[in-house]
C-alpha cells in the first residue's frame, strides 16, 4: 500500500513537472525581437532654463516632465522641494524611436516640452555613441506626441507602425526604453486592456499593459511580436503594479503624418456639451442599454444646432459606428476633418433619427493660449501670473459658461502659483468659491482674503476638467 502511494506521488510530481515544462516551452523568446528592434530606440535628453525650485537627482529630473494630469500619481516619488538657488539648467530624460532612415524620431510631447536643447543618443550596443542635437519638427499637446529630426549621413535603422485596432487582449508585447536613465531596457508583458480613459487628456484611448514601464520609458515603443510599433509608452500609475499605458499606433500615426507633412493639426467639432448615459437615464428615455453620449446642451449657431440636434438627444452612432460613451464620441468626431459631413444617429422620443452634420473645427486650450499672447495681459503680483478675460470663441471652445473665467497667459516660476502647479492655459473660474470675471475681482480676493489668511483656493478648468488648487501666500 505504501509503495502504491509513493508511486502515485512520484507520478503526480512527474506530470506537474511535465506540465510546467510544456508551458515554459510555449513561452515566447523575445531575444531576436529585442536585438532587431533595439537599434531603432533612442535616448532623449533635454535642457531648459529653470529658476531653481527643483531637485538635482535623476528621479526628480524625470518626474519633472510628466504628462498632463499625472502629478497626483507621482507625488509619492517627488519628495520635498529644494530651496531657492540661482537660475540653472534643468535636464530631463526620456525615450524615442526612429521612424525613417533619414532621422525622424517619435517621442512624447511632455519629454521635450519647453526644451531649449534636445539631444538624442543612438543605440550604443556597437560602441559609444555621442549625443546629437535634434530639431523639434512639431508636437501635439492634446495627444502628447512629438516628432524630432536629426541630421544623418547614413541610413538609420527604424521601426514601422502596426495596426493597434487588430490587437487582442492577452497578446504578448515588448517595451524598450530608458527607465531611470538605464539605456535600452527591455521588458515584456501582455496587452491588459484597450480603450482606457485615465483622464490624462481629451482623447484618452490608451492601451494598457503589464510590461514594466517606468519614468524614462516615456516616448519609447510598445511592440507586437512582429516587431511593429502598436503603441507609444506614455504613462504609469505609480500607485499600482503592472499598470502602464501607451498611445495606440493608429491614433499616433495619423498625428505624426500631419506633423511631418507640415499640415495644421485640425479636429472636427459639433458644438455640444455631452456626458455619459447612466442606467436610470437609459430607463427614463426607453433606451435598451446605458450607452451613447447624452447631449446636455446644444450651442447656438454651431454645427449640431444647424443640423437640428436638441438638448436631451442621445448620440448612439456616428457614420453607423456605435458610440459607447461621451469620450468615444469626442475621439470619433475629433478624428474627422473640419468641413466634412458626417451622419450622427440620435435617440429621440423612443426612436433613432439620423442627422447630417457639417463639422466645424475644434480649438484646443493650447491654441487659445497662443491666440491670447498678443492681447493685453494683467499681472497678479502675489500669485505671480498673467491673466486676461476669455473671448466668446475661447469660452465656447473651452466650454466655459457665462461671462466668467480668466485665462492664465504666463506663470512666474518663482512665485506661489508655480508652486501650486498653475499652468498657462488654465482658466481660473473661482477664487475662494467666488466667481471671477475680471482681473480686478481676482486681485481683490487675493490681496484681501488671500493675504489675510495666507492662502487662496482657486477653482480652475484644465482641458475640460475642473480642479481646485490652493495657493499658499505665506512668506
Amino acid at each position: 500500500m505504501m509503495i502504491k502511494k509513493c508511486l502515485a506521488a512520484m507520478l503526480a510530481v512527474t506530470f506537474l513537472a511535465a506540465s510546467q515544462l510544456a508551458q515554459a516551452v510555449n513561452l515566447p523568446d523575445f531575444s531576436e525581437l529585442a536585438a532587431k528592434s533595439g537599434p531603432a530606440v533612442v535616448n532623449i535628453g533635454t535642457e531648459k532654463k529653470a529658476s531653481g525650485n527643483s531637485q538635482d537627482d535623476l528621479m526628480g529630473e524625470m518626474f519633472r516632465n510628466m504628462p498632463p494630469g499625472f502629478d497626483k500619481f507621482f507625488d509619492q516619488f517627488g519628495g520635498k522641494r529644494g530651496g531657492k538657488r540661482p537660475q540653472s539648467r534643468q535636464k530631463s530624460l526620456g525615450s524615442g524611436f526612429i521612424v525613417s532612415a533619414d532621422g525622424y524620431i517619435v517621442t512624447n510631447n511632455h519629454v521635450v516640452a519647453d526644451a531649449d536643447v534636445i539631444r538624442v543618443t543612438l543605440d550604443q550596443s556597437n560602441g559609444k555613441s555621442e549625443p546629437v542635437t535634434a530639431k523639434l519638427v512639431g508636437a501635439d499637446e492634446e495627444t502628447d506626441l512629438a516628432l524630432l529630426k536629426i541630421e544623418t549621413k547614413k541610413a538609420l535603422p527604424f521601426l514601422s507602425f502596426g495596426n493597434s485596432d487588430e490587437l487582442k487582449v492577452g497578446e504578448w508585447l515588448l517595451a524598450i526604453g530608458n527607465p531611470f536613465g538605464l539605456d535600452h531596457t527591455v521588458t515584456a508583458g501582455i496587452l491588459s486592456a484597450k480603450n482606457r480613459n485615465i483622464h490624462a487628456g481629451p482623447f484618452d484611448n490608451f492601451l494598457q499593459t503589464d510590461a514594466s514601464i517606468n519614468p524614462g520609458n516615456s516616448g519609447g515603443p510598445l511592440l507586437n511580436m512582429a516587431g511593429q510599433v502598436i503603441g507609444i509608452n506614455t504613462a504609469i500609475l505609480a500607485s499600482g503594479q503592472g499598470l502602464g499605458f501607451a498611445i495606440p499606433s493608429n491614433m499616433a500615426s495619423k498625428i505624426i503624418d500631419q506633423i511631418k507633412s507640415g499640415k495644421k493639426i485640425s479636429r472636427g467639432w459639433i458644438g455640444v456639451g455631452i456626458q455619459d448615459v447612466e442606467e436610470n437615464t437609459a430607463k427614463a428615455l426607453g433606451l435598451k442599454d446605458a450607452k451613447g453620449a447624452l447631449v446636455g446642451n446644444v450651442m447656438e449657431g454651431e454645427p449640431a444646432s444647424k443640423a437640428g440636434m436638441k438638448d436631451g438627444d442621445i448620440i448612439v452612432a456616428v457614420d453607423s459606428k456605435p458610440i459607447d460613451d461621451a469620450a468615444a464620441l469626442l475621439r470619433v468626431i475629433a478624428e474627422k476633418a473640419p468641413a466634412s459631413k458626417t451622419v450622427i444617429t440620435v435617440w429621440r422620443d423612443g426612436k433613432t433619427t439620423d442627422l447630417t452634420v457639417t463639422l466645424g473645427e475644434r480649438k484646443s486650450s493650447q491654441s487659445a493660449d497662443q491666440n491670447g499672447k498678443d492681447q493685453k495681459q494683467k499681472d497678479e503680483g502675489l500669485l505671480g501670473i498673467s491673466v486676461r478675460t476669455l473671448t466668446d470663441e475661447e469660452r465656447r471652445d473651452l466650454k466655459i459658461d457665462k461671462n466668467e473665467g480668466l485665462l492664465i497667459i504666463d506663470v512666474n516660476p518663482d512665485k506661489p502659483a508655480a508652486e501650486a502647479d498653475l499652468r498657462p492655459g488654465d482658466v481660473i473660474l473661482k477664487a475662494n468659491l467666488k466667481p471671477v470675471r475680471s482681473a480686478a475681482e481676482l486681485s481683490k480676493i487675493v490681496n484681501d482674503e488671500g493675504a489675510a489668511r495666507g492662502a487662496v483656493m482657486l477653482q480652475i478648468s484644465r482641458r475640460g476638467d475642473v480642479y481646485f488648487r490652493t495657493v499658499s501666500l505665506s512668506k
